[in-house]
């Protein structure tokens, strides 16, 4: 495979998009191929089993375009150990997501201090995501030290979805219904567990006081995409000209628009 092959990245819908963008910033030789399955969006109230199979149709569809590697730019697919049933079936690097729940916890380690300082982190990712094994795992390695609440928001889906990002009160009553019912002030961190969820670092902010951190896991993917090429040699050259292509299963002109409107926001 080629080194100027192109990335195949994925998502339930629209949500991965922050993912090709920040590997357009990160990685600007790179050409990305991003397919948004909004057609059979949500995947995070669907059975592992009907995720597995439609990421299975989509990395398919990748590996006709000739791609030389894979990230599923989805927490909730990842989730469903779509990335290890995938990695035994195709010859090819897959790169999953989680949670970025270390990153967290990391925080209450300073280098001054041998003492862990607890942090208080509310992940708010969809229902799939925070019910499978896959992040059961993940949280039993911190919250032995650490207090870890789990924040399934469907809704956060829906709206970027349906194009209504930008409706301020309506997504501040959302989060608000989210949650109100934690004490703010009290709060370290917000992990975004869910790539549509980055679209709404503004509004968290909004939402959090100044000394809460609001993180998310596309920098550390991108981070690890760009490791893993090299590793291989599969970087693409320097004075390439990278970009982004944008597909849909959803051949709607508002999806196609929208998706348009996210990568350039």
């Amino acid at each position: 495979m080629s080194s100027s092959a192109p990335i195949g990245v994925f998502d339930s819908g629209l949500g991965g998009i922050s993912v090709a963008r920040q590997i357009a910033k990160d990685m600007p030789a790179e050409h990305v191929l991003y397919f948004g399955d909004s057609a059979n969006a949500p995947y995070g109230v669907k059975t592992p089993e009907q995720v597995r199979a439609l990421s299975f149709d989509i990395v398919e569809r990748f590996v006709r375009q000739g791609i030389k590697a894979v990230v599923i730019a989805c927490n909730t697919a990842t989730s469903a150990a779509v990335n290890d049933d995938l990695r035994e079936h195709y010859d090819i690097p897959i790169i999953g997501m989680e949670p970025a729940l270390k990153v967290a916890c990391d925080r209450g380690d300073v280098p001054s201090d041998p003492h862990h300082i607890p942090q208080r982190v509310i992940v708010a990712a969809t229902p799939l995501t925070l019910r499978e094994r896959k992040f059961a795992k993940l949280m039993d390695r911190f919250d032995s030290n650490n207090t870890i609440f789990k924040e399934p928001c469907p809704d956060l889906v829906e709206i970027v979805e349906s194009g209504r990002l930008g409706d301020h009160d309506l997504v501040m009553r959302t989060l608000h219904g989210y949650f109100d019912q934690y004490d703010m002030e009290h709060i370290d961190s917000v992990v975004l567990g869910c790539t549509h969820f980055v679209f709404y670092r503004d509004y968290f902010r909004e939402l959090l006081p100044e000394r809460a951190a609001v993180i998310d896991g596309n920098e550390g993917t991108v981070r690890h995409l760009g490791v893993v090429l090299e590793s291989l040699g599969k970087l693409a050259p320097e004075d390439a000209t990278g970009g982004v292509e944008l597909a849909n299963s959803d051949l709607s002109e508002r999806v196609t628009r929208l998706s348009r409107d996210l990568l350039n926001a």
